[in-house]
């Protein structure tokens, strides 16, 4: 499946990014306060960060809409997605967050997929820009 994803477009990246965080966000909307317990994590925390994400995603789909999908806006969204990776490793390293082993795994692991579909996105931005003369 990793395959696959690294193949799509920036377009189509940018729709997966976008529908990542309209899934992850609503599921933090809906779900955060049940989620917070098992996870170790304010409720507030998550449900601030899932309605964090649905904005952005629409952000995400504005970028992806045009024939020629921005650079400019594609590099604000993989900033963006970095933000976030910092976020999830900083709250917990820096005591800010004191998350349940199960808290630390989700921190973890949605970090790692922010982080790849960041990369994804970088490589497909550098893959459109014309070679550097040398």
């Amino acid at each position: 499946m990793f395959d696959i994803i690294a193949r799509l477009s920036l377009r189509n990246l940018l729709v997966v990014d976008a529908v990542t965080c309209v899934v992850m966000g609503a599921l933090l909307l809906v779900a955060g306060g049940l989620l917070a317990g098992p996870l170790g994590l304010p409720a507030d925390l998550l449900f601030y960060a899932g309605l964090l994400l649905l904005p952005v995603a629409a952000f995400m789909v504005l970028v992806a809409l045009p024939a020629r999908t921005s650079g400019t806006g594609a590099g604000i969204v993989v900033a963006g997605n970095w933000l976030w990776v910092a976020a999830s490793i900083a709250l917990p390293v820096l005591g800010l967050v004191a998350p349940s082993a199960l808290g630390l795994v989700f921190l973890i692991v949605q970090a790692v997929a922010v982080a790849v579909l960041a990369i994804l996105e970088q490589k497909a931005i550098a893959g459109r820009q014309p070679a550097m003369a040398g």
